[in-house]
């Protein structure tokens, strides 16, 4: 099949919307086109296609650019719309956007009827909604989908661009996936938008006069969607936390090439698919719990069944400690590893191998595994819109969160297939590689960066830390600073905000059950209407104030015994305070309360 950018037979939603606001109903309609929209009822959410006049025009317009999806909650349904977006750049010649701002459009006047218990767990899930409006990274186009790598996209039949393009995307990584079942129900194709959470970056590089466009796309699969400390491991069909799916796309058209040619690399990462958690509790490195399951060896056979039918062969680079609990957790990765003959598994302590900015280290673990990264190859598109060839398989690589030494190794190997497509297209020469040309190896690496720092943000609530390997290849004072300021908010917003963030997510994404005829998820986990963070924080600052003052007084009345005896008494209080703050961290720190971890 060959690639149909230039085809006029495809599927293209619409782009921009006008939203009426009425007393009874929203209204949404095309603005090309405005007979082809549908209402929205604001008593039970009913959705109707439109059949002729508006009748009353009195209402409150606006502008919106897409409808991501309805979710029914206990008083009715609430519709995502996008109030806001930014162009990004092209795929395959079709622009992508990035989605700026949401908003929920309630259609909830049952609530009214609610019972008391019923009332606050709507209070609570419409608290849920506004974190929801809030998710970043997403990104979608008008004009084609976005979940599918080339390689996918070419061997799919002819035609298939004319589908809608709900109709064409992979659900695994279709963020939306689940709030648009009641759209795609009422077959409104043209207003269905799939959103693929991730990143999206694009830069043009020179190179000797042949300029070449990098793109870099990550799309996070939706199947154990979570946040860093409540979304661990894998669950018992083997789909593992912070699975992403990277592409680096290279379109190049210059002086030594007469004709447009496409290459792409993928790449993946994804947590240790073995059965773990690491629930936080005020530690800054909480402990890491390895849960003893029956079931553990088919998780991981699941799970690497399941790349292997999608990419081939595997190459796992599993970049974890070998001490501690890092240590535990790599050991039985090892072992598992060893019962499946297929894949080949390699160990690489990436701290003690690179650290104290020795990341020319890297290069030992691609010499163990250049021979088979190699051999994987990359997709390659000629001029005719032939494959001149496949990548027969993947790099699977990994730390504890896929963040950070995952993406230094990524960016490094990323820029080894750059190096060899390149040189095979005659714009570089056998000697030749992209750290040579200064301004454009600077673009490679900040596109690295950029997509490092957008998947850490979604999973952790943070930038990326040990950016300057990518950037400088060592770090600096800078960068050190930057890393602590980083590693300090992540904790604070691991123990404190990620519980309340993680319910959004479940509940966005159909793992928490909403229903009005039997209790919901809220009242059977049992919603805490006493939070002990305020508590906990009042006891120790007024602890602390109450010894500092009276160990002043100390200084000032001299050895004075009564002073000194409070003093003692009040610093033991504190201690014990911090002791049981510390001891009780688990019940003090936010959690979540709709789903189970597993």
């Amino acid at each position: 099949m060959e690639i149909q950018e230039s085809s006029p037979c495809h599927f293209k939603l619409w782009s921009e919307l006008e939203l009426h606001e009425f007393s009874d109903r929203f209204v949404i309609k095309p603005v090309e086109s405005p007979d082809q929209g549908f209402s929205l009822s604001r008593f039970d959410g009913n959705i109707e296609k439109l059949n002729g006049d508006l009748g009353n025009t009195s209402g409150k317009v606006s502008t919106i650019y897409g409808v991501a999806g309805t979710i029914r909650l206990l008083a009715g349904l609430h519709v995502l719309v996008i109030t806001s977006r930014k162009e990004v750049g092209t795929f395959l010649g079709y622009p992508v956007y990035r989605v700026m701002s949401m908003k929920f459009l309630s259609c909830n006047e049952a609530s009214k009827f609610l019972t008391n218990q019923e009332k606050r767990d709507e209070s609570y899930f419409m608290t849920l909604l506004k974190v929801v409006e809030s998710t970043m990274g997403l990104y979608y186009s008008y004009d084609t989908d976005i979940t599918l790598n080339l390689q996918r996209r070419f061997k799919l039949a002819d035609g298939w661009m004319s589908k809608p393009i709900w109709k064409q995307a992979d659900p695994r990584f279709v963020w939306n996936r689940n709030i648009l079942e009641e759209l795609i129900e009422k077959k409104v194709d043209g207003f269905i938008i799939p959103l693929i959470q991730g990143s999206f970056q694009t830069g043009l590089l020179k190179l000797k006069n042949s300029p070449a466009t990098v793109t870099l796309i990550s799309r996070r699969c939706t199947r154990r969607l979570g946040t860093r400390m409540w979304r661990r491991g894998a669950n018992l069909e083997g789909d593992t936390a912070n699975f992403i799916e990277t592409e680096q796309l290279l379109e190049f058209e210059g002086a030594r090439i007469s004709f447009l040619q496409k290459s792409t690399c993928l790449q993946i990462r994804g947590s240790i698919p073995l059965l773990w958690e690491q629930i936080v509790d005020l530690s800054y490195k909480p402990r890491l719990n390895i849960i003893d399951h029956d079931q553990t060896s088919k998780v991981v056979e699941r799970h690497f069944n399941d790349l292997c039918q999608r990419y081939g062969d595997i190459l796992v680079a599993d970049l974890t400690d070998k001490n501690g609990d890092e240590g535990r957790l790599s050991m039985a990765y090892a072992a598992e590893m060893e019962k499946l003959q297929k894949i080949r598994y390699v160990s690489f302590d990436f701290h003690h191998s690179c650290g104290n900015s020795n990341f020319d280290n890297i290069e030992l673990l691609y010499d163990q595994v250049a021979e088979d990264f190699e051999k994987q190859g990359y997709f390659f598109i000629g001029k005719e819109g032939e494959v001149l060839s496949e990548q027969k398989g993947i790099m699977r690589t990994n730390c504890v969160d896929c963040l950070d030494r995952t993406n230094v190794t990524q960016s490094f190997l990323a820029r080894k297939c750059l190096n060899s497509q390149l040189q095979r297209v005659g714009i570089f020469s056998s000697t030749d590689c992209i750290s040579m040309f200064s301004e454009d190896f600077e673009i490679f690496k900040n596109l690295w960066v950029d997509q490092g720092d957008e998947i850490s943000l979604e999973y952790s609530g943070t930038h990326a830390l040990k950016r300057d390997l990518v950037r400088y290849g060592k770090q600096t004072m800078a960068g050190m600073i930057k890393d602590g300021i980083s590693a300090l908010s992540r904790y604070y917003l691991n123990n404190f905000q990620d519980g309340i963030r993680q319910d959004a997510i479940d509940l966005i994404s159909g793992r928490c059950d909403v229903n009005t005829s039997r209790p919901s998820s809220a009242q059977l986990n049992g919603f805490e209407t006493f939070s002990y963070i305020p508590v906990a924080s009042a006891l120790l600052i007024g602890g602390l104030t109450v010894t500092s003052i009276t160990l002043n007084q100390v200084g000032v009345a001299g050895r004075n015994a009564q002073t000194i005896v409070s003093s003692v008494i009040c610093a033991g209080v504190t201690a014990g305070l911090m002791a049981v703050v510390k001891s009780n961290g688990r019940q003090i720190c936010s959690k979540p309360r709709l789903c189970r971890l597993i």
